[in-house]
């Protein structure tokens, strides 16, 4: 062994980037905590009425990018 050679090879790393699953969910959560903040803002600012696209956008989206996000870490988890 010459150098900083490991006696150990290394595994081949499969995982280059995020599954897809993974990244549609960090994806949808994004954008829902988005649409929450900007519920929280436009109430603040004394709007009552707001559209009911941007509260059910804030109350489905968040919680469907979380539970994508938490299949895959499990799904990634059973494969390891």
């Amino acid at each position: 062994m010459t150098g900083m050679e490991t006696a150990v090879p290394d595994k081949k790393s499969t995982a280059t980037g995020k599954p897809w699953l993974m990244r549609l969910g960090i994806g949808l959560f994004a954008i829902g905590m988005l649409a929450v903040v900007a519920v929280f803002l436009l109430f603040a600012a004394g709007y009552s009425e707001l559209p009911v696209w941007l509260s059910a956008g804030a109350g489905v989206i968040t919680p469907l990018g979380l539970a994508l996000g938490l299949i895959s870490l499990v799904r990634e988890h059973r494969r390891a």
